[in-house]
Parts: structure tokens; C-alpha cells; sequence
């Protein structure tokens, strides 16, 4: 008789295996955005995003002014989908080739 535990599990015939998950090998895709070490520089980035946008805003109003005070029809503005993109439609400076 023998003494002692047994140094592996017994499987069964026919038992059921985990999937086996495959992991992509290499670097992962798509751009990295990597935090700074300084709360201040988080500060200055987003100063900086909000004083670009209002100054985009600022110029496209002062453009609509003008042309619609040069002109003597009415100048109506279109507004596109706001979002980032249709899923269907064309993206402004993309080719269809």
C-alpha cells in the first residue's frame, strides 16, 4: 500500500479545459498619453486648450461679420454634426481615393 499523498491530481478522461486566452505580443496600439509628474503643467495645458479655442471662436465670428456686412444678401452659417465625425459621412481632409 502506498503511503503518503499523491504528488499530482488525477484527471478525468474527456474533462472540460479553460479557453485559453491569446494575448497580443509587442507593443500595443495607438498613441500613449503619458501624465506629468507636476500638477502646474496640467494647469498651463488646459490654460492653454481654453485660450486656443476662444481665440478659434473669436476669429470665425469676426470672419462671419464681415462677410456678412460686405455682402448684400444675407449670410446664413451652416453647422456641421458636432462629435467627431459622422459614421457615414465624409471627414474634412480625407481622401476618397
Amino acid at each position: 500500500m502506498a503511503q503518503g499523498k499523491h504528488k499530482f491530481k488525477a484527471q478525468r478522461p474527456g474533462g472540460s479545459k479553460k479557453p485559453q486566452q491569446h494575448k497580443q505580443k509587442g507593443p500595443k496600439k495607438g498613441g500613449r498619453v503619458i501624465m506629468p509628474k507636476k500638477t502646474q503643467v496640467v494647469q498651463q495645458q488646459k490654460l492653454k486648450k481654453g485660450l486656443e479655442v476662444a481665440i478659434r471662436n473669436k476669429i470665425e465670428q469676426e470672419v462671419t461679420q464681415r462677410a456678412s456686412s460686405s455682402l448684400h444678401k444675407r449670410l446664413s452659417v451652416l453647422k456641421g454634426p458636432e462629435g467627431k465625425g459622422a459614421p457615414g459621412g465624409p471627414r474634412p481632409g480625407s481622401s476618397s481615393k
